[in-house]
């Protein structure tokens, strides 16, 4: 295969790549702005402190982070950032751990293994993109 298309389907792989990882967090970005009510009551219920700092915060890096992931400005540092983020929404909201066996617990374990993977992409673009 010609080293050019190479070079030009993987520039397509991780434009893609970024865009979708971006979407994921625009998305529920604004989506917790519309909702910003029940979210502050789900982080409650899971016993988050400083609800509405930290949720103006998330708000801001999952819009702010997933822009900058979309149009790959400073994309390398913007995905360790997100990773981060999604560690620490893992950890505090889908805890798994401290349910009983059930259909919540299964959906809890599913949320925070995909999240594993979603922070696995972004540690693959913060690893391989250059700003």
């Amino acid at each position: 295969m010609n080293p050019d298309h190479i070079a030009l389907a993987q520039k397509s792989l991780l434009l893609t790549g970024r865009t979708l990882l971006g979407l994921y967090f625009i998305i529920p970005g604004i989506m917790k702005i519309t909702g910003f009510a029940a979210m502050s009551a789900y982080m409650e219920a899971h016993g988050v402190p400083f609800i509405p700092v930290l949720l103006v915060v998330t708000i801001v890096l999952q819009i702010g982070g997933g822009t900058s992931l979309l149009l790959g400005y400073r994309a390398s540092l913007m995905a360790f950032v997100l990773a981060g983020v999604t560690l620490m929404i893992s950890l505090n909201m889908h805890d798994f751990w401290t349910l009983d066996e059930g259909m919540e617990r299964a959906h809890e374990t599913q949320n925070f293994i995909k999240n594993l993977a979603i922070m696995a992409g972004l540690m693959f673009v913060a690893g391989s993109q250059r700003d």
